[in-house]
């Protein structure tokens, strides 16, 4: 159980989307946390990594390598110096990169 104070402006705007929808409050709020608490999550762990990169307690691998471990190899980002594509690539911000997909789906299956 987990009760929240909001803004009146944002318990209003969320008590008129509940009316018109027929959907309750608790809803909305639970949707919103399940839908934001991964991003929340990964966030988290970014910070943390660097971190660790940073202090050399963690290493970087290359993109290049990490796309090929995946099968991912004839996929094409455009390269950010020359907007040109490269093999092994990402762009498409509406699939996160490999190592987050990963990541993911080890903490899912943990």
């Amino acid at each position: 159980m987990l009760a929240i104070r909001l803004p009146a402006d944002i318990e209003k705007r969320l008590d008129r989307l509940a009316k018109r929808t027929g959907r309750t409050k608790t809803w909305y709020v639970r949707e919103a946390v399940l839908n934001h608490l991964e991003d929340l999550e990964d966030v988290y762990y970014a910070e943390k990594e660097l971190i660790a990169i940073r202090e050399g307690r963690s290493k970087t691998i290359p993109i290049e390598e990490v796309m090929k471990r995946y099968g991912l190899e004839d996929r094409a980002i455009p390269d950010r110096r020359s907007g040109t594509g490269r093999a092994g690539s990402h762009s498409n911000a509406a699939n996160p990169p490999v190592s987050v997909r990963a990541r993911r789906q080890t903490r899912k299956s943990a």
